[in-house]
């Protein structure tokens, strides 16, 4: 047996002996309200061979390891000055290649420190375990979880921190020790949030050994590189928490593709050169800017909607906020569990802020002759009480008459309240055939547009005649805002106030 195998089957004995002196001794009752403690086992009041360490970081120093909190040394939490009257968070780094901490830390540290100054932020080191091959690695977040159980259980009972104040932070493998963490200390933390959880042996795992809702009061999940088969993708697919979030479908993030992250690499001179692990890490990294995002960029929060599928909520099906089917994404999430995970979807921009606004347009295309076609470029262009936004290009799948379709539109910039639309449809190609016997026309009598970051449902007429027409290769067809079938100012109201307002932290869990 080689030295890498002896050395993961120690791993695999040593929390063997672990789990089966954890589960003769402890029971837990659980329920979405409720958590019944049990007596902590011997084996957890054990910190001899706790090997993680745990930096208190500071927003003067968000890069350094300062002062560390050694677990049965009462002594350092007041020498880290450690304030346990606030909001303590707990990150924890996934899987190394250099055996460093990564640029994203501190930022999510400084964030943290933007939204609550008076916090705690503990970064988990447990470097020299994840410096290793993936598999050891991805076996060590067992024995680092029961570091981190430990910690946070020691901690919690020397100060009796209130459990709805801890909140872990998990990243990559971290999300998996973060998991195993809240299993191990009775489920008791408040929250815990994965970013983008890993994926290989993960994948068709047991509940157990990785994230799961059961973990915590409330666990929120960020899916951002998901691409490719089942256990060989680099974020996990499944969902693995109360809340699973899937930006621009969980597969690939905007901007991350080769041409954008060589030029971000190339701009950077000598520095960049030691960025080229961007290349694979690109999207399974912007689940932690995301939520970075929602720290820094509060008046700018993306906004998240409940759907069962990508392709469903590519056709603006899904923009509905009615009994809890839309939530804010990052750190101001609204902490709503079901007995089943909730699959949320939302698009996104390339770069922070990551914020764009829904819409989902709706139209039925009529013909005189019978017409088909796919794959047919259209340019949109939306005009608002507060600003417009010309020229967004769509691809519209399918292009067939007398048939009604719907589509989900973004737009970075916020326009307002929604006046005129505008389409034009592109030719694809210099010359087509059909357009031998005159260019291809479709009419169309209206449009029909949801908001779906303020629910707004608004019908836009053609601006000269009863029907619009949507010439190949033409002008743009004008349509100018009707008084069919608004939301009433009720709604609006109490949906501003669901978001903003009052309504919004009853909800909370």
């Amino acid at each position: 047996m080689g030295k890498g195998n002896l050395h993961f089957l120690t791993v695999w004995i040593i929390l063997a002996q672990i789990l089966a002196t954890f589960s003769s001794t402890t029971t837990a009752v659980y329920d979405n309200s409720t958590v019944t403690p049990t007596p902590v086992p011997t084996w957890m009041l054990d910190y001899t061979g706790i090997v993680s360490k745990f930096s208190l970081r500071t927003a003067e120093e968000p890069d350094d390891d300062l002062c560390y909190i050694v677990p049965g040394e009462p002594e350092t939490i007041k020498e880290c000055e450690f304030n346990p009257e606030t909001q303590t968070f707990v990150i924890i780094h996934g899987w190394t290649v250099t055996g460093m901490f990564e640029s994203w830390v501190p930022k999510l540290v400084s964030a943290l420190y933007n939204r609550e100054p008076s916090a705690n932020v503990i970064v988990v080191d447990w470097l020299s375990r994840a410096n290793q091959h993936y598999p050891t690695s991805a076996a060590y977040t067992k024995l680092v979880g029961v570091d981190v159980a430990k910690f946070v259980n020691w901690i919690q009972n020397e100060l009796q921190l209130p459990w709805d104040k801890i909140h872990l932070l998990g990243y990559s493998l971290g999300a998996h020790v973060a998991g195993i963490a809240g299993d191990l200390t009775q489920r008791q933390i408040s929250r815990i949030t994965g970013l983008d959880p890993a994926g290989p042996t993960f994948e068709h795992a047991d509940n157990e050994n990785i994230l799961s809702p059961g973990d915590a009061q409330f666990v929120d999940v960020l899916h951002t590189n998901t691409r490719g088969s089942p256990d060989r993708s680099i974020g996990i697919q499944r969902s693995v928490g109360h809340i699973d979030i899937y930006p621009n479908g969980g597969t690939f993030q905007p901007g991350c593709d080769i041409q954008n992250t060589l030029m971000g690499i190339a701009s950077a001179g000598i520095k960049g050169l030691q960025n080229m692990d961007q290349l694979v890490k690109c999207s399974h990294e912007r689940s932690i800017h995301l939520f970075i995002d929602s720290l820094v960029n509060e008046d700018q929060q993306s906004m998240v909607y409940s759907c069962k599928t990508q392709d469903t909520f590519n056709k603006g099906l899904c923009l509905s906020c009615r009994k809890n089917r839309c939530n804010k994404l990052g750190y101001n999430v609204n902490k709503v569990r079901s007995p089943r995970s909730t699959k949320m979807y939302l698009k996104t921009r390339d770069m922070m802020p990551y914020k764009v606004f829904h819409y989902q347009v709706k139209m039925h295309f009529f013909s005189e002759k019978k017409l088909s076609f796919t794959e047919q470029p259209l340019m949109i262009s939306l005009f608002g009480t507060y600003g417009e936004k010309e020229n967004i290009p769509f691809q519209m799948p399918t292009l067939v008459g007398n048939t009604t379709v719907s589509f989900l539109l973004t737009t970075d910039t916020d326009i307002g309240d929604l006046m005129i639309v505008k389409l034009r449809w592109e030719k694809d190609t210099i010359f087509s055939w059909s357009d031998l016997w005159g260019r291809s026309k479709f009419h169309i009598r209206k449009l029909r547009v949801k908001s779906g970051e303020t629910q707004s449902r608004v019908i836009f007429k053609s601006k000269d005649g009863e029907f619009a027409f949507l010439v190949r290769g033409g002008e743009d067809t004008v349509f100018v805002k009707s008084k069919e079938d608004n939301m009433n100012r009720k709604e609006k109201l109490m949906h501003k106030l669901k978001m903003h307002g009052t309504l919004f932290s009853q909800n909370e869990a």
